[in-house]
């Protein structure tokens, strides 16, 4: 018979965020289709690309505890959470790369922003939600394994790029600076590279010792 094992704070934790991002993504996509905002609509989808990447942070946390129910001594726990973390580094380099594309395409279109109340209630949303997570993941204790480091650096790239927005949105709206936009953007990005590339290099590490 198999033994129950406790979940731990981490896969609690873990857990809330999923949960509470897809409640989240599910209302702005709702929404953004009701009331015909394709910008409330696209940071749902968008939202909805973080759950899936932290519901695999999730999914690791929950076979580790399943092969311990089982008793089985086949398998290392520290390298099934080490290598759903560098899965999730590599889709923040992926994530990164299209902040920088989308944001040298608005740059040479000279893109405006058409709505900037709508706009800003997008971020601020998204801001507040990532916020929440962030915290959630981070704890009292900090990440305890990089598993949860790359939840928790999943949701903060998220919040790093809703601040960006409001600051170029706000240029835009007040000075009518409107590259500012891409340039912060720009900046978010390489930030999150900067994590990712550590996030990688620790994990990968990790991975290959004997």
């Amino acid at each position: 018979m198999s033994n129950n094992i406790e979940r731990s704070s981490q896969e609690k934790r873990t857990a809330f965020v999923v949960i509470f991002a897809f409640f989240v993504m599910l209302s702005e996509i709702i929404v953004g289709l009701s009331s015909h905002s394709m910008a409330l609509f696209a940071d749902g989808v968008h939202m909805g690309s973080h759950v899936l990447v932290i519901g695999l942070n999730w999914a690791a946390y929950v076979l580790v505890r399943y092969l311990q129910s089982k008793g089985t001594t086949y398998y290392d726990s520290e390298k099934i959470l080490n290598l759903a973390a560098f899965t999730s580094g590599i889709f923040l380099i992926l994530t990164a790369i299209f902040i920088i594309v989308e944001a040298v395409e608005r740059f040479a279109n000279h893109g405006e922003i058409l709505n900037y109340e709508l706009a800003l209630t997008t971020a601020g949303i998204g801001l507040i939600a990532n916020t929440i997570s962030a915290s959630v993941l981070h704890g009292h204790h900090g990440t305890t394994d990089y598993n949860s480091h790359a939840a928790y650096l999943h949701v903060l790239s998220d919040a790093l790029t809703e601040i960006g927005a409001i600051i170029g949105i706000l240029c835009a709206m007040f000075w009518n600076i409107t590259w500012i936009d891409s340039a912060v953007a720009v900046v978010s990005a390489l930030v999150v590279l900067r994590w990712a590339k550590r996030l990688l290099w620790d994990t990968g590490r990790s991975l290959t010792k004997s």
